[in-house]
């Protein structure tokens, strides 16, 4: 089974002289997670002139507010350089214990800070996730979005992603297999482009 991306695949990203730039946001530190494997999927998937970039959050530390108050943390400020120049963004979430993880959890704290100029609000975001369980990290999503919501940012509702019995779906080296998985996440991130120009249009008609 191959990974390659359809040659032929192309959307409407808008602006056809720059590339739509989305950055993938891993909930899991782990090297091989299957959310991390769901994007480097997404990104292999991407349509032409969409440009995907994952980054990690191992260097991010908790939110601090007596940290804050010195200044942001040098890898603080490039998480928040990284959502300020991207058009979307695509966070996979794990589940854990019902909620996300607090690596997560922290990262979004810090991006949403100071809340008048939350590099966060406004921003469109999609969510995918995946589990060895039967429900995909649905919990996981739920309080995604319930963070996301309240910093402001714009978040995907439909089409939804949630992998169940991930386990089933990868191979020994992390890479997804499962194809009508894959046709999922290609079709989320064209619904996710196509719907940031959207939004961005109306701002610029405004």
């Amino acid at each position: 089974m191959s990974d390659a991306r359809p040659m032929t695949r192309t959307i409407d990203t808008g602006d056809c002289s720059r590339r739509f730039k989305i950055l993938a946001i891993p909930g899991s530190l782990r090297r091989q997670s299957y959310n991390r494997g769901l994007l480097e999927a997404a990104r292999q998937l991407a349509p032409v002139g969409v440009e995907m970039q994952i980054i990690d959050l191992a260097e991010i530390p908790h939110f601090n507010s007596d940290v804050e108050e010195q200044g942001d943390p040098a890898a603080v400020a490039l998480f928040k350089e990284q959502i300020r120049r991207a058009d979307a963004l695509l966070i996979a979430t794990p589940e854990y214990n019902s909620s996300i993880p607090g690596a997560l959890k922290d990262a979004l704290d810090w991006a949403s800070r100071p809340a008048a100029e939350s590099v966060l609000r406004g921003k469109p975001v999609a969510i995918i996730s995946a589990s060895p369980g039967r429900f995909g990290a649905v919990r996981g999503q739920r309080a995604l979005r319930q963070v996301l919501d309240h910093t402001g940012a714009r978040v995907l509702a439909v089409p939804e992603v949630l992998v169940a019995r991930a386990g089933e779906l990868f191979d020994e080296a992390g890479k997804l297999q499962d194809e009508e998985t894959r046709a999922r996440i290609r079709a989320l991130i064209e619904v996710l482009v196509t719907w940031s120009r959207s939004h961005q249009a109306e701002l610029v008609a405004a």
